[in-house]
């Protein structure tokens, strides 16, 4: 499986999630908690967006391991954002390779995944088949979660350019449906686990999602305040004050401060409006 974080909110230097709390997303890509297999070495991703300089995301990926990357060691204090993603990758389907490192950019828009489709070689080609030319053609690895999110995208592509969160929520309940339909059609029997997130630097969707209704999905909790803050090693959400929100999803509480924390229900979307508003929608 793997490990993702997304943050929406005050700009924050990325170390504050990378590296200073007691679970942070380097310390989960040695050592994760709520995986059977806690070692997540086979790459890292992590975006992020400056608007000032542009509305595209700059985005660093690598083979090496997250914990052993002393370029990333040296960025993550100076890099300040209000909107990023990162991720940590244990490989399951494709190479450990740059192009099946997460997050997946497309424009402006990045998503990550936690999770997979089990015997997603059944499906991979009459999923491709399915694509439009531009999204068939923008496909550089092997993941099921990119070809994912080329299918999510030719959704998306018909909401038009200004499009919102509930639109993105459209996309996503899309893409699960035509994928169930392609596993009923190809005879995959075993479960698909979706644990997604989508950015575009204004708003963020997350999927908490499993096939079988009967098993419980992978874990994916959220965090909402005013600012998310380390100082002297201790790392917390301060509780929301006038009009300063920020929101963060992730694999793994970063740390043990119960009140920081909520579990996303299970089979649910997350939404995170501009106004960084929050609300839930049941995947039907």
């Amino acid at each position: 499986m793997c490990r993702l974080l997304a943050y929406l909110g005050q700009p924050i230097a990325m170390d504050k999630f990378l590296y200073e709390p007691e679970n942070s997303m380097i310390k989960q890509s040695i050592n994760a908690k709520e995986l059977e297999e806690p070692l997540n070495g086979d790459g890292f991703g992590v975006g992020w967006y400056m608007p000032a300089s542009s509305h595209d995301p700059a985005v660093f990926v690598s083979v090496n391991p997250a914990w052993n990357n002393r370029n990333l060691r040296y960025l993550a204090p100076k890099i300040i954002s209000g909107s990023l993603i990162a991720h940590v990758r244990a490989a399951s389907v494709g190479d450990v390779s740059e192009s099946n490192c997460h997050p997946f950019h497309f424009k402006n828009m990045l998503m990550a995944h936690n999770g997979g489709v089990e015997q997603f070689e059944k499906i991979k080609r009459p999923l491709k088949s399915i694509l439009s030319d531009e999204q068939y053609l923008w496909i550089k690895g092997q993941t099921d979660s990119e070809h994912l999110f080329a299918l999510f995208l030719d959704f998306l592509k018909k909401k038009g350019n200004h499009f919102t969160a509930d639109d993105v929520a459209d996309c996503f309940q899309q893409m699960i449906d035509q994928l169930i339909h392609l596993m009923q059609t190809y005879g995959v029997e075993e479960e698909a686990y979706l644990n997604m997130v989508f950015i575009d630097g204004e708003r963020m969707v997350g999927l908490r999602y499993v096939s079988n209704p009967a098993i419980e999905p992978l874990s994916l909790y959220y965090s909402e305040g005013s600012k998310y803050v380390c100082e002297d090693g201790a790392c917390h959400m301060i509780p929301a004050e006038g009009n300063d929100k920020s929101v963060m999803i992730v694999s793994e509480k970063l740390t043990s401060i119960a009140e920081d924390w909520r579990q996303i229900p299970k089979n649910h979307m997350i939404l995170v409006y501009k106004d960084l508003s929050v609300a839930f929608r049941k995947v039907q």
